[in-house]
């Protein structure tokens, strides 16, 4: 990691060309106006993170940067000097969260004269969410999107020295920039990018619209920040992109995904890897083979299906069929025993007025968790302007269906843990109950148990008591 206290300003007259040394400067310009903004006190920031791992992954980025700003982190919005949204458009409730709780700040911005205000992320890589930000809240400072997150320090610099809101939207990608500031939201487990976008295309999804087109990381950049990690106490790592399966496209040096998943095992001292997201169309052999070979790579994937019907997966852009897919998933089962698949169920998108093939894939494959939600119509994807738009009552009763076979299935597989051990990094202290510890079994289960406080951060055994629908609970087994 760069050093963050050496005063660049001082070694540069003006502002370096190349990345990362160029925002390191402007951090620099920035801890000047920060340390000027509070007399009484030290500034507080507040990011507020809407969406998927991927920006909660770039939040703690964002807040890592802040931080070395000269800001300290707040506890609410009423408390924050400078409050940033990190969005997500992925569907129409996500955008309607951010503009309710945007419209809220605007009472907070005239109590606190010192409160600047910030959007980033996928929303605003829309034209209409821009013009909608320009017309009906205007009292914003700062907006930018997903191809230039790395760029806040110069940005808000920007917007330190302007009485003007900036904006800063850039409609494709530039270089992947390394070695900025970050912070983890958890001690003993980081989340990893090892690519950024998405080449797929599924009719019904805006990400590589936002996101843009797919762009791997050098695996030697993914593994130094891994070993940094480890070296930091870090004990688990997943590894993110859109699609990982595809990793490697794009670099100089030939490499797939698994032969990355390989390499990342050989780390010392570092005990568990996960992984998301998994396409089926190209979930290979050889990244099977390696979940079966490395016994640091945890026995889960997530390996969303969407729908069951073979003519809705061919509107959808999917490039498999329903046999393919269940094909897979047995192949999973029997070269990685104990393998816990969880997965994405959508209802609803146009055409679909049952769900018989949906219901036919859960009670085949039994998966051990998902994300379930009815399709949301996203402007600027092919299937926003498809026809024949199931009835909204017919749509939530196909809804219910799908929930009413899947949450008996997760909860017998959880049943069926009760009395055995597991493997289980005690993550921290559970939210659920303070006298409970937190942690996940190498099939992604969670579990919340009675344990040692002192044995948080470490790989302990722990017996199942009792099963829930989407947890378990237990107790340390040497307690």
């Amino acid at each position: 990691m760069s050093d963050m206290n050496f005063k660049v300003s001082e070694v540069y007259g003006q502002a370096p060309l190349k990345e990362p040394q160029r925002q390191l400067y402007f951090i620099e310009k920035c801890r000047e106006f920060v340390s000027q903004i509070k007399p009484e006190g030290k500034p507080l920031m507040l990011v507020n993170t809407f969406g998927c791992q991927m920006n909660a992954h770039d939040s703690e980025k964002l807040k890592g940067m802040l931080l070395e700003m000269g800001y300290g982190e707040a506890k609410s919005e009423e408390e924050a000097d400078f409050i940033i949204y990190n969005t997500c458009c992925v569907r129409e409730n996500a955008e309607n969260k951010v503009y309710g709780n945007l419209g809220q700040l605007k009472h907070l911005k005239k109590e606190n004269s010192r409160l600047k205000i910030a959007l980033c992320g996928c929303m605003m890589q829309q034209e209409t969410v821009i013009e909608t930000i320009k017309n009906k809240y205007n009292y914003v400072d700062l907006v930018f999107g997903t191809h230039n997150l790395y760029k806040l320090p110069e940005l808000l610099y920007t917007a330190f020295n302007s009485k003007e809101p900036v904006y800063e939207i850039k409609t494709e990608h530039g270089e992947i920039v390394e070695n900025l500031p970050s912070v983890r939201n958890f001690e003993y487990t980081a989340s990893v990018n090892i690519m950024y976008g998405c080449d797929n295309f599924c009719s019904y999804c805006i990400v590589p619209y936002v996101r843009g087109r797919e762009r791997s990381r050098k695996p030697e950049d993914i593994l130094n920040e891994i070993k940094e990690l480890v070296n930091d106490g870090v004990k688990e790592v997943c590894l993110l992109g859109q699609n990982v399966n595809s990793y490697g496209k794009g670099l100089e040096e030939k490499i797939t995904f698994a032969e990355l998943l390989r390499m990342v095992n050989e780390i010392p001292r570092l005990e568990r890897i996960r992984f998301m997201t998994s396409h089926p169309k190209d979930l290979s052999d050889e990244l099977i083979f390696a979940m079966r070979d490395c016994e640091k790579v945890c026995s889960h994937i997530h390996l969303p299906f969407q729908a069951g019907n073979d003519e809705i997966l061919k509107k959808m852009n999917r490039h498999y069929t329903k046999e393919q897919y269940i094909a897979l998933t047995e192949k999973l089962k029997k070269y990685v025993p104990g393998v816990g698949i969880t997965t994405d169920i959508m209802v609803g998108f146009p055409g679909e007025y049952d769900v018989d093939d949906t219901v036919d894939i859960i009670k085949r494959v039994r998966f051990s968790g998902a994300f379930t939600f009815i399709y949301s119509k996203r402007v600027g994807t092919p299937a926003a302007k498809m026809p024949n738009m199931p009835d909204e009552k017919l749509v939530k009763k196909n809804f219910n269906r799908v929930l009413e076979v899947l949450n008996p299935i997760i909860f017998e597989i959880n049943s069926e843990k009760v009395g055995k051990t597991y493997k289980v990094l005690a993550e921290g202290i559970s939210g659920h109950d303070k006298n409970l510890l937190i942690g996940r079994l190498e099939d992604n289960t969670l579990i919340h148990f009675k344990g040692n406080i002192e044995n948080i951060g470490k790989i302990i055994n722990v017996k199942v008591t009792d099963s829930k629908t989407f947890y378990l609970l237990g107790e340390q087994e040497d307690l």
